[in-house]
């Protein structure tokens, strides 16, 4: 049984910061796809931040230089740092990981419940 379990969402003024965990069980997160996607109210679901499988890291443009995606193997986790925080990335955050493949295209079977992030003005 997989499951990932996501904590660190909350409301925040424009400016702030916020630190979302995703910790995984079931399956080592190394080696594998994983990654942060975000959905606002009546818009697309949009990828955010991910761990490619030999760890190197991709970011949407509208994050760059604001959020960071990071990884405790240890732990078996991995977290998206989030600085800067602007109204228009409010929206809910799931993380996900691909444990169905090793080659290829990402494609994500496992997912968080999804965190609420609310960035005010």
């Amino acid at each position: 049984q997989v499951q990932l379990v996501e904590s660190g969402g909350g409301s925040v003024q424009a400016g702030g910061s916020l630190r979302l965990s995703c910790v995984a069980s079931g399956y080592t997160i190394s080696g594998r796809c994983t990654g942060w996607i975000r959905q606002a109210p009546g818009k697309q679901r949009e990828g955010v931040a991910y761990f490619l499988r030999d760890g190197t890291t991709w970011y949407a443009d509208s994050v760059k230089a604001r959020f960071t995606i990071s990884r405790d193997n240890a732990k078996n986790a991995f977290y998206l740092q989030m600085s800067s925080l602007k109204p228009e990335d409010t929206a809910i955050y799931y993380c996900a990981a691909d444990f169905r493949t090793r080659t290829g295209a990402c494609g994500y079977n496992a997912w968080g419940q999804g965190t609420q992030v609310t960035v005010s003005s």
